[in-house]
């Protein structure tokens, strides 16, 4: 059975979540020595809060666990003051897009294919994402974690796919920057794309990916 859609993470994979702190390095002197061990523990905690989170049942929506995690990253950087802190928030909302992603979109619905979102983000927070990034359009379906109020990689995730657009997980291909997410997505039944952009090792986890991709410009070939 051929590929009928194409599922994307969003951050991370079309996103790039490390352009908050590097825009607001470029202003600010302070952080320039800083900015990418303040990005890598901001990322790092908003994932471990959303595992731990979903664990616990103790769910809060994706834009409170960023701001969570950002405070610790602030704090470990000695970090205080509330106006930067407000900018990086902002900034978050109006991520840029990786270089190739518009274009690959455009490829992919000109073969037919359904493209969808599926993230831990908030509508609001994607909406706004795709609207900064020039991605309003290339989408045909955008699904949060909202709608089952855990996150990934939890099955009931997945199946957002299947119960919202109507794909059974054969004919989807799932692609994700991140390892751990394309486990549960391949455990899940989906064929999976992985988008190594660091040539990072593959996790040790049950369910590795069907392809592994240096960025997207890769996946048209994938589409058979």
């Amino acid at each position: 059975m051929s590929v009928t859609t194409l599922v994307f993470d969003a951050y991370g994979t079309l996103f790039d979540i490390a352009a908050p702190a590097r825009r607001a390095a470029a202003t600010r002197p302070d952080l320039a020595p800083i900015w990418p061990k303040l990005s890598e523990d901001w990322r790092r905690k908003q994932l471990e809060y959303t595992w731990l989170r979903s664990i616990t049942g103790a769910y809060a929506d994706f834009a409170q666990v960023t701001a969570d995690a950002l405070d610790w990253a602030m704090e470990a950087q000695h970090l205080t003051d509330p106006a930067l802190r407000r900018d990086l928030l902002a900034l978050y909302d109006a991520l840029d897009a990786f270089p190739e992603v518009p274009e690959t979109l455009r490829l992919m619905t000109s073969r037919g294919l359904h493209l969808a979102i599926l993230s831990n983000g908030t509508p609001a927070m994607l909406a706004s994402a795709q609207a900064a990034a020039g991605l309003t359009g290339l989408i045909d379906t955008t699904l949060s974690v909202e709608s089952v109020r855990i996150y990934k990689p939890h099955a009931s995730v997945y199946a957002l796919v299947e119960a919202q657009i109507g794909a059974p997980p054969h004919e989807v291909l799932f692609v994700s920057s991140n390892g751990w997410d394309i486990a549960g997505a391949a455990r899940f039944g989906f064929r999976t794309a992985w988008v190594n952009r660091s040539a990072a090792p593959q996790d040790r986890l049950p369910d590795g990916p069907l392809h592994e991709i240096p960025d997207l410009t890769h996946l048209p070939r994938l589409i058979v």
